[in-house]
């Protein structure tokens, strides 16, 4: 199972990016464990400089805008 994180305040595109990332692993069939993440203090843990960010298996993998599908799957496809 991956440890997945969404960082971001809640914004449309954080919601949108959640929903990319649980769709994508689901046509995977990649069991994947989700954590929205919205506190700024523990965003900025990370060091992103944009939201919404991607975290797998602590490893930010992503930020600043909605990813491309094909970067996700890329994402489930490496981490097999």
């Amino acid at each position: 199972m991956k440890a997945v994180k969404i960082l971001g305040t809640g914004c449309r595109n954080c919601q949108t990016t959640r929903a990319l990332v649980e769709e994508v692993a689901q046509a995977l069939g990649v069991a994947i464990e989700l954590e929205k993440v919205e506190r700024m203090e523990d965003i900025m843990r990370y060091r992103i400089m944009a939201t919404p960010g991607v975290v797998i298996d602590g490893v930010v993998v992503h930020s600043g805008g909605i990813p491309e599908r094909s970067a996700i799957e890329s994402w489930f496809r490496a981490a097999e």
